[in-house]
């Protein structure tokens, strides 16, 4: 029950049901159970999400995967053979009482399982069905397995990072995910949709190339009315300039950027000190320094290599630009920013307690519960208890492979 301090969370009293691999459907599941949602992950008694065995690393060695650990807490496991009849007549008893059914199933398999979203429909007609997939239904794609690096090479986002002549995939999986939020997004607003009217279902496909193409928006529009494929600039940005890293005198980089006229006049003038570039008409526009950025980033350059980091972003700040220090994961880890805002917890998992960040909405009177992650088929006999299946039922379910 809700506290005074802490009130009852968002989405308290949904359930969602997760078959889900890897990245992108667990987060979505992930959201969702940050804001409240109870999220049953149902698992193949034969190793689960395959992302359990990534690596070892936490709380390792011999520990649990860095992949699985960030992107499962707050969920229950229930290891469920679901090629066996038990298995899916189970995970029916699940979808009778679920609100949501989140997958990200190789292509087919939903349907081969007898819970594609148009089968959902005639038998749990009240649950929001979200299919995760690769290029979305009835392309020449459609039939293909699909991984964040694939679906960001194919969208085009590794042609736009890195440098010239060599592509980079962005660090982060952006394609999982981004897709893995905005399927998250499209089930709060159909559970809003609910209103106060009898529970009704709905089904949405988000596929990762789709949401790529969404992403990579900017350069596609570019292209599009140019018919330039703008080069990647590795920290810097095709789209403004100045805008990138510059070494300083201490040996740290400093990012500094520009993303107007006025603040161009203000970097000019006043950090680098050169009205001469400021008045030069060369640069007098964003388009007019893009096509001179050579000289720019030289010039720049030139003066943070004469200063250290620490006055750099002091007189930027003063400056009014934007700027940041270059930091390798290493060194987040003991950033200010998190620690003097309290931005770290600590959550339970098999190995040991661990220190993750909260989610990133700050929601006045709600913190987002940091429960522990789930060991395969933790929870399988509380959940098959709940659906009314004998302990000596469970027993022999065990027994047979179909639960573990």
């Amino acid at each position: 029950m809700a506290s005074a301090q802490q009130p009852a969370a968002p989405l308290a009293g949904v359930t969602v049901v997760a078959l889900e691999q890897a990245v992108s459907a667990p987060m979505c599941t992930r959201a969702l159970a940050d804001f409240g949602a109870r999220v049953i992950k149902v698992e193949n008694p034969a190793g689960g999400d395959f992302a359990r065995h990534y690596d070892d690393v936490v709380n390792g060695p011999g520990g649990l995967a860095a992949h699985f650990v960030w992107a499962n807490r707050n969920k229950e496991s229930v290891a469920l053979d679901l090629k066996a009849p038990e298995g899916i007549d189970i995970l029916h008893r699940l979808l009778d009482r679920a609100d949501v059914l989140v997958s990200n199933l190789a292509p087919g398999s939903t349907a081969r399982l007898g819970i594609s979203p148009d089968q959902l429909r005639e038998r749990h007609p009240g649950v929001i069905a979200v299919e995760i997939d690769g290029y979305g239904a009835g392309g020449p794609l459609s039939h293909k397995r699909a991984y964040d690096l694939l679906a960001q090479s194919e969208s085009g986002s590794c042609a736009v990072t890195g440098y010239p002549g060599k592509p980079a995939k962005p660090g982060p999986p952006i394609a999982d995910i981004s897709t893995g939020l905005y399927s998250a997004l499209s089930i709060m607003a159909l559970l809003y949709s609910r209103d106060d009217r009898p529970r009704r279902g709905g089904a949405v496909n988000v596929s990762l190339f789709d949401t790529m193409m969404d992403l990579m928006g900017y350069p596609l529009t570019y292209t599009q009315h140019s018919g330039v494929d703008q080069q990647p600039l590795g920290m810097s940005s095709p789209a403004v300039a100045p805008y990138g890293a510059y070494r300083t005198a201490d040996g740290q980089t400093v990012v500094l950027g520009t993303t107007n006229d006025r603040e161009w006049q203000r970097l000019a003038r006043e950090i680098i000190e050169r009205p001469d570039l400021a008045d030069d008409p060369r640069f007098a526009t964003n388009s007019d320094r893009v096509a001179n950025r050579a000289v720019l980033d030289e010039a720049i350059e030139s003066w943070c290599g004469r200063h250290d980091l620490v006055e750099v972003q002091k007189v930027a700040d003063a400056a009014g630009i934007g700027n940041a220090r270059y930091n390798l994961p290493s060194e987040v880890l003991e950033h200010p920013q998190l620690s003097t805002r309290d931005r770290w917890r600590t959550v339970q998992t098999a190995a040991g307690p661990i220190r993750a960040i909260l989610p990133p909405p700050i929601i006045d009177g709600y913190e987002q519960p940091m429960g522990p992650v789930p060991g395969l088929g933790e929870h399988t006999d509380a959940v098959l208890a709940e659906l009314g299946l004998s302990g000596n039922e469970i027993g022999r379910l065990r027994e047979r492979g179909v639960v573990a």
